[in-house]
């Protein structure tokens, strides 16, 4: 497993899970991994060794090192190892326009969204997203953080005109008032949602994140849903994700796919075994060369 922090809850669970099946994991620093690049024989050291005979690697790749560690997922993909989500999907999922544009492109629900990195044409960036209330992200953030509500014109044109004093790039989202605070987490393994939670944002606060001081609570989603998080899953090309969605007056909306969920929250909300799931997934698709893109991506 390609995981910073080994005491993570779900590091940890997914850990356990495998030695309770018989299978020996190790739990790799994914920065400290170093690389031989070579046509013939592509390698991946730690520690001074060579990491060889692996029949799978669990890919954990943190946000801020999402380069890096789809760099280390991809030589193993040279190498022929099965990767449960390959370096492709973790990339593609990781940067928010790219994976909006491809759901967008297979008619995944979403909330109507502008996208611009020059914020001189502040007004026609929230006319373009239904008008006020809007939400404005970050491209690059992750656990709600990056992400501001705009409730009035003006001050959602103060913070989108903020932004351009550090040249970075945003989303303007409409804001789906009827989902009052709440969103909904979808497990999905190998093309089905395992587990599902509602995670509702304390009072006044409108991201739901569990990080943010957020609640969660066991659901049962609609087949329209379920159907949303599989296809999402499908389309971004991983194995495993998370789908967070939204209940809009149209249809569930998709947020955001995380390529590397955290455990804890659904598994203690819906008491689903959620890390034992994904090694049975493992052991049922790990196959040495059956990497869809070879490290081509």
């Amino acid at each position: 497993m390609l995981a910073r922090n080994p005491n993570l809850y779900s590091h940890h669970r997914l850990v356990e899970a495998a030695t309770s099946r018989g299978h020996v994991i190790q739990v790799i620093n994914t920065p400290r991994c170093y690389m031989n690049i070579t046509s013939h024989h592509p390698q991946v050291f730690y520690q001074g060794e060579p990491i060889e005979n692996v029949d799978a690697v669990i890919p954990r790749i943190g946000a801020s090192i999402t380069f890096y560690g789809a760099a280390v997922v991809r030589q193993f993909e040279m190498m022929g190892v099965w990767c449960l989500n390959e370096s492709v999907a973790i990339v593609r999922s990781r940067d928010k326009l790219r994976s909006l544009q491809i759901l967008a492109r297979h008619g995944i629900g979403l909330p109507v969204t502008a996208f611009a990195h020059e914020t001189r044409r502040a007004d026609e960036l929230i006319d373009m997203a239904g008008g006020t209330p809007v939400v404005i992200k970050l491209l690059e953030g992750t656990q709600g953080v990056g992400v501001v509500l705009g409730e009035t014109r003006d001050s959602a044109k103060s913070v989108i005109q903020a932004f351009r004093g550090v040249n970075v790039n945003i989303l303007i989202q409409e804001y789906i008032k009827e989902a009052g605070g709440a969103d909904i987490r979808c497990l999905v393994v190998g093309g089905k949602v395992v587990a599902a939670m509602r995670r509702q944002g304390p009072e006044g606060e409108f991201r739901s994140n569990l990080h943010r001081g957020g609640s969660a609570t066991k659901i049962r989603i609609t087949p329209e849903e379920r159907s949303t998080a599989v296809r999402a899953a499908r389309h971004l090309g991983l194995n495993i994700c998370g789908v967070d969605m939204l209940r809009s007056n149209h249809g569930p909306v998709v947020m955001e796919v995380n390529s590397s969920p955290g455990l804890e929250g659904i598994e203690t909300a819906t008491g689903v075994n959620v890390a034992g799931k994904i090694i049975e997934f493992i052991e049922t698709h790990a196959m040495p060369n059956k990497t869809r893109t070879r490290g081509r991506g």
